[in-house]
């Protein structure tokens, strides 16, 4: 198979197989000119950064996670792409099948119905189920407009645990969990006493272990280093003996947010296409909608040519998240996240407040130098400033 084809496969990106070829890494690779061959055969390296267990002095025992059976099933689901629903109806009746239903509900980009299905679970006996509801309550209540809906939720989201046994390490992991990717995923501070990343990722499964990568991931690109995110993302994705579709697709989309503040642009349109791969057979679109900023220019550049009715679905979600988003956002950090620009002009307004020139913008953005500035204008118009350099007061980290 071609490089190309073992980067699609692997969840990985072209230079990575380049590298690793390079490197002796893939058994049997060969190389052809400027790229190489590699057998059909091959199963995808191991990461070299896991750290080889001690030759000496006794093991430590390696804790066991948790099933979490009613923490966010649909996302913690290996499926074939094209087959998500049918893995949803598999679940049958009962709180497990209506909280998969709600996610699917919400990652298709219907908000309403998901608020409805998780909303009659949200006093459920089961702790996995009730977190579950409150996180999907806290953000598909957003697009909706219902923000004293949304805070609610996520307060209960956030104060579950004390609720519940502080000490079981499984509920810990769990309450945890949805704390780190209400808090991060929002930009909020996380709040007190909630379990850290290295408590909670080994009490997790797979696929949920994977998410947890990405708000990890996604709290190291907003502290701004994008290279270190992006290696959490790719090794994530490396790492995935099965394809998770959710998080695959929300690590995927982290990783187009690092190489394009990194100015690598044919490195994230291969990851904007390998989350679409992933995503377009199940409609699953929320993801693509809720990255915006830097995202919007490549999803005009890859995605609106080819797609014209997703992308225009994408747009309205994006309007109707980000308005939400900030309306929680700016009250509870004190912060101005500018909440009066089309997507166009704040996927302008974020790179010319990195410094990007207008003809770097037009490039990446697939228009022209004239349409930059005409946008960058109308923005520091609509936020009352004259200068480029103050843009970064109203943008997102």
């Amino acid at each position: 198979m071609t490089v190309g084809e073992a980067a699609r496969r692997w969840n990985v990106t072209e230079r990575l197989v380049q590298r690793l070829c390079a490197e002796g890494r893939i058994d049997g690779a060969v190389k052809f000119g400027r790229s190489w061959g590699i057998p059909a055969s091959t199963r995808k390296p191991e990461d070299p950064r896991r750290a080889p267990e001690s030759p000496s002095g006794p093991r430590r025992p390696r804790r066991r996670p948790g099933d979490h059976a009613g923490l966010m099933p649909l996302m913690n689901a290996a499926f074939i792409p094209g087959r998500c629903w049918e893995f949803v109806e598999s679940l049958g009746s009962g709180p497990r099948g209506d909280i998969a239903r709600a996610e699917y509900a919400y990652f298709s980009g219907h908000a309403d119905e998901a608020v409805a299905l998780a909303g009659a679970l949200l006093g459920s006996d089961d702790f996995e189920i009730r977190l579950s509801a409150c996180l999907i309550c806290a953000y598909a209540n957003l697009p909706l407009g219902r923000i004293d809906h949304a805070r609610r939720a996520l307060d209960a989201a956030r104060g579950a645990l004390a609720r519940a046994s502080v000490d079981d390490p499984k509920l810990r992991a769990a309450e945890g969990f949805i704390a780190q990717a209400a808090s991060t995923l929002l930009h909020l501070p996380a709040p007190e006493g909630s379990p850290g990343a290295g408590d909670v990722v080994p009490l997790l499964p797979a696929g949920l272990r994977a998410f947890a990568f990405y708000v990890q991931a996604h709290a190291v690109y907003l502290a701004g280093d994008y290279a270190r995110s992006l290696g959490i993302a790719e090794t994530a994705l490396m790492g995935m003996e099965e394809v998770y579709p959710i998080p695959a697709i929300y690590l995927h989309l982290i990783a187009v947010m690092d190489l394009v503040s990194l100015r690598r642009a044919e490195e994230a349109r291969t990851h904007l296409l390998s989350a679409w791969e992933l995503a377009r057979p199940d409609d699953l679109i929320e993801g693509f909608g809720e990255h915006h900023g830097l995202l919007g220019g490549m999803l005009e550049a890859v995605i609106k040519p080819g797609w014209p009715d997703d992308f225009r679905r994408i747009i309205d979600i994006t309007y109707r998240f980000s308005s939400g988003w900030r309306r929680v956002h700016n009250p509870a950090t004190g912060h101005d996240v500018a909440d009066n620009l089309t997507t166009t002009e704040f996927s302008a307004s974020m790179l010319a407040a990195r410094g990007w020139t207008n003809q770097e913008i037009a490039q990446h953005m697939g228009i022209s130098s004239n349409t930059v500035k005409t946008y960058i204008s109308s923005s520091l118009q609509k936020l009352g400033i004259t200068r480029r350099q103050d843009l970064g007061r109203f943008m997102l980290s």
